[in-house]
């Protein structure tokens, strides 16, 4: 059933308000007003109940187009935190139901709206002994592997241009997880860095990927595709990849089609081509496109055109999603979903690549890639290695 309304965090303890992308000068000062959450089995429009809920509680975002206030209007109400699933984003594409979700604590979509409050610092206790056990794969090397042969299979047939696989891995822990998950937001690059927690489950970010911006009626996001290690030889390696710029520029044509949706005639534009970013340890190529909202879109439109990311899903998004029902042994729970921050004529979310999740008894995070024609499996499976290894190693407080 579909739950409203504040309510504290039964299994897991309070933390500070953190949620990525939230106003830099808030952060810590902000207590919870009310909380939607849904899963795909309450039944309804995720996006649409989003935008009412938002709109009920003194947060009307039917028109992006207006511009952002200067001010708060009511000097208690800041803005509200925003996360949808991959799985919900999957239904807005009308894409088939994916696998079972291997941390079903976590609902598919989250809408809290916060006041604000005089800074706190939380009771400070001793710290609980922190344990963090080994990670079980969803897959092995090879299932992986024989999941890349089948994606260039569908390549070959016509299928797909390029499909996304994700992996899953899952750890026991002890103690409390929110300490470790906050870590992940102190990861250089982490431009969408933060907790959001509910009771029983806890999300952490790190992610450097801008899956939609708005200010003002301006549309940007900011796709990533191709990785190479943070090394001078990677990143010429990167430069010069003819797969890695081919796989790039067709999730950006797929990032422009989605914005040309949502947008005025004639406005969208790609700005920054293929620039190499620094992830952690790993070079990462990224672009920007710009363009000018249409009149009117809200946003409920805006998740229905954006969600589920391109550079997450592949080409055609739809069929791509198809692939991924098809071939992936678990569903994505927390990553490939957006999280971040809304406000009146602002919507700042983050792909929720680079994250992890916590339940009751478990941590549980997510990687995988973008497949071609070109890719090799191997090179795949190890890809998928490099971008988990800091998020780990970050949770288990090395």
């Amino acid at each position: 059933m579909r739950k409203v309304g504040p309510y504290g965090v039964e299994t897991l303890p309070e933390v500070l308000v953190d949620v990525p992308a939230a106003p830099a000068g808030c952060r810590g000062a902000l207590v919870e007003r009310a909380r939607l959450q849904w899963r795909r089995t309450d039944g309804g429009d995720p996006a649409a109940l989003a935008e009412e809920f938002l709109a009920a509680h003194g947060l009307p975002l039917h028109d992006l187009t207006r511009p952002a206030p200067t001010h708060h209007g009511d000097t208690r109400l800041c803005g509200a935190a925003l996360y949808l699933s991959a799985a919900a984003g999957a239904l807005l594409a009308g894409a088939p139901p994916a696998a079972p979700e291997p941390a079903p604590a976590l609902p598919d979509l989250a809408v809290v709206v916060y006041d604000h409050r005089p800074t706190r610092t939380p009771d400070g206790g001793p710290p609980t002994p922190w344990w963090l056990g080994p990670w079980a794969e969803s897959w092995t090397p090879a299932q992986h592997a024989a999941a890349v042969d089948a994606v260039r299979a569908a390549i070959g047939r016509g299928d797909v241009y390029q499909t996304n696989l994700v992996g899953h891995a899952a750890a026991r822990y002890t103690g409390d997880p929110l300490p470790a998950l906050s870590r992940l937001g102190a990861l250089p690059g982490a431009r969408y860095g933060g907790v959001l927690t509910g009771d029983g489950w806890a999300i952490g970010c790190a992610s450097p990927e801008t899956l939609i911006e708005v200010h003002d009626g301006h549309l940007i996001t900011r796709p990533i595709k191709g990785t190479r290690p943070a090394t001078p030889a990677g990143r010429a390696e990167l430069l010069a990849s003819a797969k890695e710029r081919a796989e790039h520029i067709m999730i950006v044509d797929l990032e422009r089609n989605d914005l040309a949706r949502i947008a005025r005639t004639g406005t969208v534009t790609v700005d920054d081509l293929f620039a190499v970013r620094r992830w952690c340890d790993l070079w990462q190529a990224e672009s920007t496109v710009h363009a000018t909202a249409a009149d009117g879109l809200g946003l409920a439109d805006l998740l229905r055109a954006t969600c589920p990311g391109g550079s997450v899903t592949g080409a055609p998004k739809r069929a791509a999603l198809t692939q991924i029902t098809r071939l992936e042994p678990v569903g994505r729970g927390a990553s490939m979903g957006a999280l971040g921050w809304v406000a009146p004529g602002h919507v700042d979310l983050g792909l929720t690549i680079r994250t992890a999740a916590a339940d009751g008894e478990k941590l549980h995070t997510w990687a995988g890639g973008g497949i071609t024609w070109d890719s090799d499996p191997h090179a795949e499976v190890a890809e998928a290695a490099a971008k988990t290894a800091p998020v780990r190693a970050t949770l288990a407080g090395r």
